[in-house]
């Protein structure tokens, strides 16, 4: 009876023992809630977005696609918000009753105050260039106006002076240099020095355009500058350290609450054999036995229940994540957008600056002095065109004036068809886009030769202005199933991309030559080549990922835009280089049948999307070609 006595004093000090340890190690895990962990972390990706999205809003301000500054304050105030609540939450947990080590986020709140405060001195500065830009075209007509009416040489002069100053700050504006700075103060020199001897209103007029183009002169770099600065604010680097911070302690305390449930298992094991050894020495053990296991049944439904409701949290949460992720989707869709017309607005640009250039330059003055000098001899007419000196020369004036006409007229047609193409392919790159969400792509039968006629004819101005000549070596191919916008936005990008890595190349020696072939296996190939600067190895398997470029001006979406649209059409883009200074070649890989592909399966490209969606920053295949100096 004693020794009875003295096991069940025992089995009771080991039970006590034994609850006392289970109920401290469930006071250990339920003091840590991972859920809070899940939404700082949840609470830190929002806050990248909205970093994006502030820099982009700025971005559009800057071009004119946002006329106004709502949505960069709205931004900021969304920032802020978040900001605000991830602090207050990151108190709560930091003096729950655990002690977590928390990453500081002090730096962050200093990095986004910087943004602001470079922001706020980007919208004023912005404002005044935008200001001065969109005056600049109604000076200039004014001051050309009241010139005009001066019948003077040194009036004329100065028109065509004001023309020269517009077009060079138009050109300043979409691209800062030192030489177009200087070639644009030259020429307020210039058009300062004769402007004593004109009226005093036409050199109001001029005084008022001068003051226009400095403001564009000195605001554009102001603005450029801020730019860089803005983007150069590390906001979501201290966003990334503190969400990294915020996974390594996630992970440690999920270990440490698995070792903890494990040692809750293994103290109840021992517990258990415990109970069930004492169940045996006692008379009523059946009836312990059963009170025991309805115990556990309720425990197994609460856990199960438990297990339901962190399901539906994390499904959730799950939710939250996807709709983040799509709307990154869409502000890359918006950026390659971007991107794909401005590559445009630069031809049409330069066209429209040669256009109004042969207007202001056209002979049809000549025209108007040769039928006043008529008018003046009308009645005489026959003798003064065969014996007057200046009438025998005047037949013969009209004709070459008629000729030269004739070739302006030409010249100026050709420059409107090149400008009404650019339109329509801003529309067709919109299109496009707006594409990728979903629909299959729009072929047409169309012959090859006709796209890249259109692409040369796109990229004919500003290659003209750099010297480059391009070699069309495209073989007469009949016409295929393609998708016309899609093949022409690539080339369009890839021969500026050529022009682009040709810039240090000596003068009249850059050279593009394009060339095409069709295999006996339906697939299309376009290649793009130039004699420019080449590829470093280190660069290699790099060129396509979004945001990568080794310009400073540049932005890293051109090829990846490119790469992009081949894949939404079954096929794939490659580059192959020897090396620095050996130039470059891309080549365009298009399936012309169905069933055909670039490697000869049709489920490459819907491979390719499903990786791009699922996560993978760049959307490439393993073995795509490599890197270039190159957007």
């Amino acid at each position: 009876m004693r020794t009875m006595t003295r096991s069940g004093t025992l089995l009771a000090l080991g039970a006590l023992i034994l609850t006392s340890s289970l109920g401290f190690l469930y006071l250990k895990k339920q003091g840590f809630d991972e859920l809070e962990y899940v939404e700082h972390i949840a609470l830190l990706r929002h806050l990248r977005q909205l970093d994006a999205q502030l820099e982009l809003d700025v971005l559009k301000s800057r071009i004119g696609l946002a006329t106004h500054y709502d949505h960069i304050n709205q931004t900021q105030a969304e920032l802020i918000r978040l900001l605000e609540e991830l602090d207050l939450q990151m108190q709560e947990t930091a003096g729950g009753s655990v002690s977590v080590d928390l990453p500081d986020h002090s730096a962050l709140l200093r990095a986004v105050r910087d943004k602001a405060a470079l922001i706020e001195q980007f919208k004023s500065d912005n404002s005044r260039l935008n200001d001065s830009l969109g005056l600049l075209h109604t000076a200039a007509a004014q001051t050309q106006r009241s010139l005009s009416a001066i019948a003077d040489r040194d009036a004329d002069r100065s028109a065509a002076r004001v023309g020269e100053l517009l077009l060079a700050s138009v050109l300043f504006s979409q691209a800062v240099s030192t030489e177009r700075s200087d070639e644009i103060l030259a020429g307020l020199v210039r058009l300062k020095s004769g402007r004593s001897a004109l009226p005093a209103d036409t050199q109001a007029h001029l005084m008022n355009f001068g003051a226009h183009v400095r403001a564009v002169l000195n605001e554009q770099p102001v603005v450029n500058q801020l730019l860089r600065d803005i983007s150069a604010v590390p906001t979501a680097v201290h966003v990334d350290e503190i969400h990294d911070a915020l996974s390594s302690a996630l992970s440690q305390a999920s270990d440490q609450n698995r070792r903890h449930g494990s040692q809750v298992l293994m103290f109840s094991a021992v517990l258990m054999s415990m109970l069930l050894f004492a169940a045996v020495k006692v008379a009523r053990s059946q009836e312990e036995i059963r009170s025991v296991n309805k115990q556990l049944h309720k425990a197994n439904e609460n856990l199960e229940q438990r297990v339901r409701e962190r399901t539906r949290e994390l499904d959730a949460t799950q939710s939250q994540l996807v709709a983040a992720a799509r709307l990154a989707g869409m502000a890359e869709i918006a950026t390659n957008v971007l991107h794909n017309v401005g590559n445009v607005l630069n031809a049409i640009n330069i066209s429209a600056g040669l256009v109004i250039r042969q207007l202001r330059s056209s002979k049809l003055k000549g025209l108007a002095r040769s039928t006043a000098l008529i008018d003046q001899h009308q009645d005489d007419l026959g003798d003064f065109l065969t014996r007057d000196a200046k009438g025998k020369l005047l037949p013969a004036y009209l004709r070459e004036l008629a000729q030269t006409l004739a070739g302006e007229q030409e010249l100026i047609s050709a420059e409107l068809a090149t400008l009404q193409k650019s339109i329509d392919h801003i529309k067709h790159v919109i299109a496009t886009q707006q594409s990728y969400a979903g629909v299959k792509s729009l072929k047409e039968m169309i012959r090859l030769g006709d796209i890249v006629a259109d692409a040369i004819q796109i990229n004919s101005a500003t290659l003209s202005r750099h010297n480059v000549s391009v070699s069309n070596e495209v073989p007469a191919l009949p016409a295929l199933p393609l998708d016309r916008n899609r093949v022409l936005m690539i080339l369009v990008n890839l021969m500026i991309n050529s022009k682009q890595a040709m810039r240090d190349i000596p003068e009249n020696q850059s050279r593009i030559t394009l060339g095409a072939t069709l295999d006996e296996h339906k697939v299309l190939r376009i290649s793009v080549a130039d004699n420019g600067e080449g590829i470093p190895a280190e660069n290699l398997k790099r060129v396509f990922a979004h945001g990568f470029t080794t310009r400073e001006s540049g932005h890293g979406f051109g090829l990846h835009s490119c790469v992009l649209a081949a894949r939404e059409m079954g096929g794939q883009l490659r580059v192959h280089s020897a090396g620095p200074g050996q130039g470059a070649c891309f080549t365009l890989e298009i399936p012309t049948e169905s069933g055909a592909s670039a490697h000869g399966h049709r489920t490459q490209s819907t491979h390719s999307t499903d990786r791009r969606h699922a996560g993978d920053p760049s959307g490439l295949p393993q073995d795509s070609g490599s890197d270039h100096d190159r957007e």
